[in-house]
This record gives C-alpha cells, sequence and structure tokens, in this order.
C-alpha cells in the first residue's frame, strides 16, 4: 500500500484515481448529487499555518471534481461547506469517529448549505470516506520536526501554485 501525505494534492490525485478504479464507489454514490467542501482549520503545530479548503463534487456517482480551491470559490459553487480542525478530520478518515456522530455533536460545523441538506447526504459519507483513504495516510502529527518542515514548504509551495 502507499503511503501519502494528507491535505496534498499527491493525496486527492491517488483518492481521484482510486475512485476511477473501482466501480464500487460509482455504484454506491449512484444516487449522490452533490458539491461539498471541506475545510480543514488552521493548525501551525501540523504545518497548516491557515485554514485549507478541498471539495468533492460528485454527478450520480461520477466524481466531477476532487481538488483544492480557495473558500471564496467554495461558497460560490459548492451545495456545503463542512469545517473541522485537521485532528477531527484525521479521526473521520481514520474510521475511529462517524461523521454523522461527530456532526450531530457539532465537532464538524456547517459553514454553507443546511443541516437537512447534509443529513440527506451524510449515508454516503463512509463510501466517501473510503475512496479517500484507499491509501495509506501519513498526518502531520506523525512526521519528524524534519518531515513537518518539508511539510510546511510543500504545502505552501501547491498553495502559491494553485491560488488558494
Amino acid at each position: 500500500m502507499t503511503t501519502v501525505r494528507y491535505c496534498t494534492p499527491e493525496w486527492l490525485k491517488s483518492a481521484e484515481e482510486g475512485y476511477d478504479d473501482h466501480p464500487r464507489f460509482r455504484q454506491e454514490m449512484a444516487k449522490l448529487t452533490s458539491k461539498v467542501c471541506f475545510k480543514v482549520q488552521a493548525e501551525p503545530e501540523w504545518g497548516l499555518d491557515e485554514d485549507i479548503v478541498f471539495c468533492g463534487y460528485l454527478e450520480q456517482g461520477d466524481l466531477q471534481k476532487l481538488a483544492f480551491m480557495s473558500e471564496e470559490a467554495a461558497r460560490g459553487e459548492a451545495d456545503f461547506i463542512l469545517a473541522a480542525s485537521p485532528k477531527e478530520w484525521k479521526k473521520i478518515l481514520r474510521k475511529e469517529s462517524k461523521f454523522v456522530t461527530d456532526f450531530m455533536l457539532g465537532r464538524i460545523t456547517l459553514e454553507h448549505g443546511s443541516k437537512v441538506g447534509v443529513l440527506s447526504i451524510a449515508p454516503h459519507s463512509n463510501t466517501f470516506v473510503d475512496a479517500l483513504t484507499q491509501d495509506e495516510l501519513q498526518f502531520p502529527d506523525e512526521m519528524t520536526d524534519e518531515e513537518l518542515a518539508a511539510f510546511r514548504s510543500h504545502v505552501q509551495g501547491f498553495r502559491a501554485d494553485l491560488g488558494v
């Protein structure tokens, strides 16, 4: 199994390729059409000096977009923006917590869109997590000091390149 660093373009590219390679995801999400953005809140100790937003857009189960974007663009395009700390997203992606539970408990907050709308797509959350975690994820709190410094530099670089 390949290891990719969380919250990087390499992670999203790997997840997108895996989604396309496994018909299971498309089949399980065939009834889903939604534009969801996920805000990972700033956590300087994790090398994330500013909030970062990535989106997953699906149309009848077809993955249309999995990419980083500016918060401004997300507010203009997305049906929903969900925000949480990177530690909370880690728990979701490691399957130590469930999206619906954490959303209902307020650990994941809705910044854009309707709560009813989020709950209508929530049954697909486990499948989406599976799609995002086909490779082993390395989170910044699991990096050495040197790896974390390189990660922080990488994040700053791709954010500047992408304008996010």
